[in-house]
């Protein structure tokens, strides 16, 4: 008995589609996404009919239908879509595909619906729904997509070595759907991942960053990356944070697998935020911990300065993966460069000295850097990580109380360079930045109250020590 889901095709699209195609005596069905993610009772904003015929055509008149006045035709590809509601409709002529080795870019031909399944990546992508009138809502699945959905599996509707090698950006959406679903990629697909995984070289830096954001922003981005290092796809484009992973020992001592502490670090804030940038800044975080590795015979294993390393990397990274360069890299940066100055405050003496310094460098980013910091508290020992927690609690209220009592997030002195060389009636010179410089520290210290009274104080005072007169 054939499926059918005609009760789940409530939307006027569908009911406008319909009557068109039934009237003209064409084909036309919902296929793909939107049916896996109907199937799945999964929020969904795009809507692609593919049709037996000119896709243009019947995009005109639904739209027409619709009352929707703007429509987007692209002749080349034989696509059109228009945006009704809150949904974007794509319609496209069924086409059949073949491929030339040096690009993912397909040679297309018209084709029937089945031709138009067989080219599509996996078979829980391939489900379609006819929309006319005799057949409404009856299910086309020539691959089992629907026991695949049942049984969480992805999996590809030809031969996946034929798959990937065709269009090598596959290989990402199969980790990305098995990651944002919670499905297992089926074994002779993993194994073709893996044979071509440099495949991927033909790939732009733009599409791999579009997957691999998605898989970052899914609920468990971990299970993602697990997955792009066992079939050697992350090794393609993101070297450095392979080289996270193995642990090496010395004289009985031992480093943590930071390439897997990333990944805890990573799925810890991902708790917490949906922030793309804050979750990029967990996995950024010790980036630069393998150049920095050094081993003393009575410490151990050490990674100084891997803050001020990671920071320096973070453009260079940046740019090469074409992720943006504006202020969303600054501030993954500049969590990159903080990230140990709360732990280090969490293990030491809180002054409040080191708190006005730490809000002074963060700014408006200092709760996110907390968030972070937290996420980072990793351990087998959970006595450790409980108390490491509880100081953290106490961290966090004494950058509240702080920032109440002396206003230093995001501060400059109360004294500027107008004010000074007004004074001393004096033109620019090294001498006013040695006293706005002085005069900061005097505030980030305690030494005066952030308080321009008390800071012109002192810079009468410091004018006089520089020689400078009234």
């Amino acid at each position: 008995m054939k499926l059918n889901y005609k009760e789940k095709l409530k939307h006027p699209v569908f009911k406008v589609t319909r009557d068109i195609i039934t009237e003209l005596g064409l084909e036309a069905y919902v296929i793909g996404g939107y049916v896996r993610d109907l199937l799945l009772e999964r929020p969904s904003k795009d809507i692609d009919i593919v049709v037996v015929g000119n896709g243009l055509e019947l995009a005109k008149k639904v739209a027409e239908k619709l009352r929707v006045k703007k429509v987007t035709t692209f002749k080349s590809f034989g696509t059109a879509h228009f945006i009704y509601k809150d949904l974007d409709i794509e319609f496209v002529g069924a086409r059949k595909e073949s491929y030339n080795r040096d690009s993912r870019k397909p040679i297309v031909e018209d084709g029937t619906l089945d031709e138009d399944q067989k080219r599509r990546d996996f078979s829980i992508n391939a489900l379609a729904l006819s929309l006319h009138e005799d057949s409404f809502g009856d299910i086309i699945d020539p691959f089992d997509g629907i026991a695949d959905l049942e049984n969480g599996i992805i999996r590809t509707p030809l031969d996946p070595e034929t798959t990937y090698s065709d269009d090598p950006l596959r290989m990402l959406r199969a980790i990305r759907f098995a990651t944002q679903l919670d499905f297992k990629i089926e074994n002779e697909s993993l194994t073709a991942i893996k044979e071509n995984a440099e495949r991927l070289s033909i790939i732009s830096e733009e599409r791999i960053m579009d997957e691999l954001n998605k898989i970052i922003l899914s609920k468990s981005p971990s299970r993602g990356f697990k997955l792009l290092y066992s079939t050697h796809l992350l090794h393609q484009f993101f070297p450095e944070m392979v080289n996270l992973a193995g642990i090496e020992t010395i004289n009985g001592h031992s480093h943590k697998d930071n390439f897997y502490h990333t990944l805890e670090v990573l799925d810890n804030i991902s708790e917490n935020t949906d922030d793309l940038w804050l979750r990029w800044a967990a996995i950024m975080h010790d980036i630069a911990k393998p150049p920095t590795k050094r081993y003393n015979q009575k410490v151990g294993w050490t990674f100084h300065g891997h803050e001020d390393l990671g920071a320096k990397m973070v453009p260079k990274l940046f740019r090469r993966m074409k992720l943006p360069m504006d202020a969303k890299m600054k501030y993954v940066q500049k969590l990159v460069r903080l990230h140990l100055r709360p732990i280090a405050l969490v293990k030491g003496d809180v002054t409040d000295s080191a708190i006005r310094r730490l809000l002074n460098e963060a700014g408006d980013d200092v709760d996110d850097l907390m968030t972070l910091c937290n996420a980072d508290i990793t351990s087998k020992n959970d006595f450790k990580v409980k108390k490491f927690r509880n100081n953290f609690i106490k961290v966090k209220e004494k950058l509240k109380t702080v920032e109440e009592k002396d206003s230093v997030r995001n501060f400059q002195p109360p004294i500027d360079g107008k004010i000074i060389m007004e004074t001393f009636d004096i033109k620019p010179c090294g001498e006013i930045g040695t006293i706005k410089n002085r005069i900061k520290e005097a505030i980030l210290e305690g030494e005066i109250q952030n308080d321009f009274d008390e800071a012109f104080g002192m810079m009468l005072k410091l004018g006089e020590e520089l020689g400078l007169k009234r």
